[in-house]
């Protein structure tokens, strides 16, 4: 992740950045604030003219008030108050006069708080509403609709919390915050305050409509029953005289009193004969019910319980015996016994019951009759006696109870009334708001702290991302992991720029980035001594003695094995010893113009027909500048493969060998021909060449499975390119350097390609 440690940076810097622009840009929001006390709406009642107020808590009652004060229909009655449908200052709020530079200030600790100041806050410091609009009517839907923004709007905007005391311990009391934030403070502070009075007045308005409907109830249930009244008397006037009755004997009354005691008691008797009745025709349609009601009786049950005990014995005596057994036999009997005796006690019990019904029914029919032979009788007396006086009674009656409830209701209409004007409103506004002074938000810094946190998780998890991704090798740490092959030496890249020198070289210096012989081109660079560590490495890889012909090859081309090749032969010959290059890469021959030496006859040449030792010797060339022998590739021919896989070519190592110190061979990429391998097969080592951060891994691993599979030797992975601004190759670069003083100087940076 290391090595994408500046896209996480640039990420975090950019979203960091973009996103403090953005919350400097965003408006000042100020909060305006007021305090309402919500009292309970007790039950009230009268007892000896006092008015009892309970103070009984409902918690459903104080979040009923809540939800009021965020409802849509008392924020509809604010915005037609306020008219904020065509308040600029609401719907379109400008800045509170803060600019970007200054918000940014802020969010640094370098700047304070702008203040808002406005003609109207210096005028007046606490905006009230003169008047609160009616609210909607419940069937004006067109008014609702249109109004349904700006109510969303106040509602996102609005913040209701009941105010806990904390003091001591928290506790509930009865106050409402209400409040509302918006880029205008005297908006905020309007708002919120027409809020506090549209919830004041709705809660008052309420209370009388309330009152005012009972009150309508009353005063029109009195006027009927005085109409009523009215029209009785005169009824009973015009009856009096047209019966010319003057006046009601003590006889008289006496038998109107017993005709409506004989009136109640057949009403009466009435009732207990259909209920007989009913009684009686509900058993009859539910015979079922019946034997429910003589199961339950104390003896039935008792013989339900014997004939559950006497079941379970014949139960237990079937788990052993039969049902020809005599036990068996004994109980079952009883058990037909015990049942016939059930069925007839049911029986016997069903009948007994039935027929009380049936008796109860009769006696109440009987009764019922006798009282209205004896109703009919004296009725018929009254009526004889003086009918009209009969009906003189039962009009004043009716006028008498007429008066009676009319005086009821002139009492409760009294007594609302008194209610209604001794009542105060339960709402109380505690405090109005007061015009913002300082902003409440948004907070900037916080957002800005959020967008460094996210995007440094992005960015780490993209890096992360990306190395999963990663299918490179790149570090020594990499070939080792991956190839299960040691790391030999990583060769740094070199440019045209100024290099990181060992003691002792020009800072002057240059190198050619189209040479090949860079270790020959400056002996003294850390690029020179990478080579010196890996021809270390190479004589040390094989117990007992040097390693007489090495192998340089790599998976794909442009990997910088030929450039490797020919650093690797060059350091070795600086030990003194005879050198060989060979470059048996046939099908891209590059040493021949490295070293500047004929093409015309090489290896091609030597292959493709018997060859004595001494023409092979006469066709390697001497590069005098380096010292190094080199063979170059020869004609390209048209079968590489077979020449370098034939017995000729590892006769031809056996003469190298026996001439030579080390012969070094070039050859093909083992990857893409299969060249390399032929030979890897006949040589005493193996240096595989990797491009730091490009090579695939696996591909690296085929190569290395198609060198095993033939028995070679691989010495190790020559790590090329590599970056010296790397953080891997600062490990490198400490392990070859260790003994060098430690001075920081510019690195150069070439690829170096095969």
């Amino acid at each position: 992740m290391r090595k994408h440690q500046w896209l996480i940076v640039g990420i975090t810097l950019l979203f960091t950045i973009l996103s403090a622009i953005y919350a400097a840009r965003k408006p000042d929001i100020y909060e305006a604030q007021a305090r309402v006390q919500v009292d309970l709406e007790n039950a009230q009642s009268r007892q000896g003219g006092a008015v009892i107020v309970s103070g009984t808590s409902d918690p459903a009652y104080f979040n009923t008030q809540l939800q009021i004060l965020t409802g849509p229909g008392l924020l509809r009655r604010v915005v037609k108050t306020l008219d904020l449908e065509h308040d600029d200052a609401f719907l379109r709020p400008q800045s509170a006069g803060s600019t970007t530079l200054q918000n940014l200030l802020r969010m640094v600790g370098l700047g304070s708080a702008a203040r808002k100041e406005t003609k109207d806050s210096e005028s007046k410091d606490i905006p009230l509403v003169d008047s609160v609009a009616s609210p909607t009517s419940y069937n004006d839907l067109a008014e609702a609709k249109r109004l349904a923004p700006h109510v969303g709007v106040l509602q996102a905007s609005l913040d209701v919390n009941p105010v806990r005391e904390t003091r001591v311990q928290s506790r509930d009391t009865r106050l409402i915050d209400v409040r509302f934030k918006h880029p205008d403070p005297q908006v905020a502070a309007k708002v919120v305050n027409a809020i506090v009075e549209a919830y004041r007045l709705s809660n008052m308005e309420r209370r009388n409509e309330t009152s005012n409907q009972t009150t309508e109830f009353l005063q029109r249930r009195i006027a009927e029953l005085q109409s009523q009244i009215r029209n009785d008397e005169e009824r009973l006037l015009s009856y009096s005289k047209s019966r010319a009755i003057l006046s009601l004997s003590p006889d008289q009354n006496t038998v109107v009193d017993r005709l409506s005691k004989l009136n109640n008691q057949l009403v009466e008797a009435e009732n207990q004969r259909k209920n007989a009745k009913a009684a009686l025709d509900s058993y009859l349609q539910q015979p079922d019910a019946v034997a429910g009601l003589v199961e339950g009786t104390a003896r039935y049950s008792d013989a339900e319980v014997k004939l559950s005990e006497l079941q379970r014995q014949r139960a237990q005596l079937l788990v052993e015996y039969t049902e020809e057994w005599p036990d068996v036999k004994q109980i079952d009997q009883q058990i037909a016994v015990l049942e016939k005796r059930v069925r007839e006690s049911r029986n016997r019990g069903t009948t007994t019951f039935m027929t009380s019904l049936e008796a109860a029914y009769s006696r109440a029919f009987a009764y019922e009759q006798s009282l209205r032979e004896s109703f009919n009788q004296q009725r018929s007396e009254v009526l004889s006696q003086n009918e009209s006086a009969i009906n003189y009674r039962i009009i004043q009656q009716q006028i008498d109870t007429s008066k009676n409830l009319l005086n009821g209701l002139l009492q409760r209409s009294a007594e609302n009334n008194m209610l209604a004007a001794g009542t105060p409103n339960n709402i109380h506004i505690i405090d109005y708001s007061l015009v913002p002074e300082l902003p409440v938000g948004p907070k900037r810094t916080q957002s800005v702290m959020l967008a460094f946190f996210f995007s440094l998780v992005f960015g780490v998890g993209l890096a992360l991302f990306l190395d999963y991704l990663d299918d490179t090798i790149g570090s020594a740490e990499d070939v080792e992991k991956m190839l299960h092959l040691p790391a030999l030496a990583a060769i740094p890249a070199i440019g045209n720029v100024s290099r990181r020198l060992l003691p002792g070289g020009s800072a002057a210096q240059t190198l050619d980035a189209n040479s090949a012989l860079l270790l020959h081109s400056d002996t003294r660079s850390s690029l020179a001594e990478a080579y010196r560590q890996l021809r270390t490495s190479v004589l040390l890889s094989t117990a007992g003695r040097a390693p007489k012909t090495l192998l340089v090859t790599s998976s794909l081309p442009s990997e910088g094995k030929t450039t490797t090749a020919a650093n690797t032969a060059l350091s070795l010959a600086q030990t003194g010893a005879k050198v060989l290059i060979v470059d048996a890469d046939m099908r891209r021959p590059r040493l021949h113009s490295i070293f500047k030496v004929d093409n015309h006859f090489g290896l091609s040449s030597a292959l493709s027909t018997e060859t004595s030792e001494a023409e092979v010797l006469k066709i390697i060339s001497r590069h005098e500048e380096s010292g190094l022998y080199v063979l170059a590739s020869g004609p390209v021919p048209p079968n590489p493969a077979e020449l370098i896989g034939s017995e000729q070519m590892r006769r031809l190592l056996g003469i190298l060998e026996a001439n030579f110190t080390h012969v070094v061979v070039d050859s093909p990429p083992i990857a893409s021909f299969t060249d390399g391998v032929l030979i890897a097969s006949m040589v005493d080592g193996v240096l595989l060449v990797l491009h730091g951060g490009k090579s695939s891994r696996d591909v690296a691993r085929r190569s290395r499975q198609l060198l095993q599979d033939v028995g070679a030797k691989i010495f190790g992975v020559v790590l090329n390119n590599v970056s010296l601004r790397s953080h891997d190759y600062s490990y490198y670069q400490q392990y070859y350097n260790s003994s060098y003083n430690d001075e920081d100087e510019d690195g150069m940076i070439v690829n170096t390609k095969a």
